[in-house]
């Protein structure tokens, strides 16, 4: 059985779109995150800008290489302490939801964002307010998804109000729709308190929402400076080799995508996941 593995568009350096999808399918890669505004920089894709005729043209680039776009990733912070600012980034992911079978994928994926207007580490995004609010914007986005027939990808973070995997559970049971459904980034659940027993972290993860994965984040993490430190792919510490057991057997053929990963690591990485994968 093999890999379904993928990338980041903007992960790939390079002039166009028409660049990015030969880079990618000439490395033998299978699908793709599509962040519209990273990724198509000469092209207006904010609010407004969406239609039919522009996500099938895309799309076509993508067909014509056999990439599937499995994400379109609209990341943004859903409670952006401004409340214009947060109700401009929930439209924008709406109108993503809209068209997105026209780009001939059924995700959109975002985080759940900080209660401060910068990302920034803060111990606030723990309490029980910020987790409510994206808890409500939450139910706001899945409501546009099941009108569309699509899905809220829900990635969490260690930093983010869903920075643990019972949190992400709580989130699914407060959001009783099928139409949300979680991207997995086993790394982003990691801490300095837990990378010892990362293990139990991972399989408690599978414990509770295994079920409702769509998607998986693949990056690699060292411990630097009293500091978890994402890395490639390959380059750190994460056990892919009961990732990929688990993985497999609970969720055959899902989109690996790797994440952190840029050149001069792209290949080896790929070749890592493969072996691992393969060995599982």
């Amino acid at each position: 059985m093999a890999a379904n593995i993928g990338i980041r568009a903007h992960d790939i350096d390079a002039p166009s779109i028409e660049n990015i999808v030969n880079v990618i399918a000439n490395k033998g890669l299978s699908s793709v995150q599509l962040a519209l505004g990273k990724s198509l920089k000469d092209l207006n894709s904010e609010l407004g800008s969406l239609s039919p005729g522009f996500a099938q043209t895309i799309r076509r680039v993508f067909d014509k290489k056999d990439i599937q776009i499995a994400v379109l990733g609209c990341y943004f912070n859903m409670i952006h302490p401004d409340q214009r600012e947060r109700r401009k980034g929930m439209e924008r992911f709406k109108e993503h939801l809209r068209f997105a079978t026209d780009f001939g994928c059924s995700i959109v994926g975002t985080e759940t964002g900080n209660v401060q207007a910068e990302i920034v580490y803060t111990e606030e995004n723990f309490t029980e307010q910020p987790f409510l609010e994206v808890v409500e914007s939450v139910k706001e986005l899945v409501e546009e998804a099941e009108r569309f027939g699509v899905i809220v990808g829900i990635e969490g973070g260690i930093s983010h109000p869903i920075h643990t995997p019972e949190r992400m559970k709580r989130l699914l049971d407060l959001v009783p729709s099928y139409n949300l459904q979680v991207i997995y980034d086993p790394a982003n659940f990691i801490s300095l308190d837990n990378y010892h027993n990362q293990e139990a972290v991972i399989q408690e993860a599978f414990d509770l929402f295994g079920d409702r994965m769509v998607i998986m984040h693949a990056k690699d993490f060292i411990i630097e400076d009293e500091q978890v430190k994402m890395v490639p792919v390959g380059q750190g510490l994460l056990n892919y080799d009961l990732l990929f057991n688990l993985l497999k057997k609970k969720k055959p053929f899902i989109n690996i995508l790797m994440e952190s990963t840029q050149e001069p690591y792209i290949d080896g990485s790929l070749a890592f996941l493969i072996d691992k994968y393969e060995s599982a």
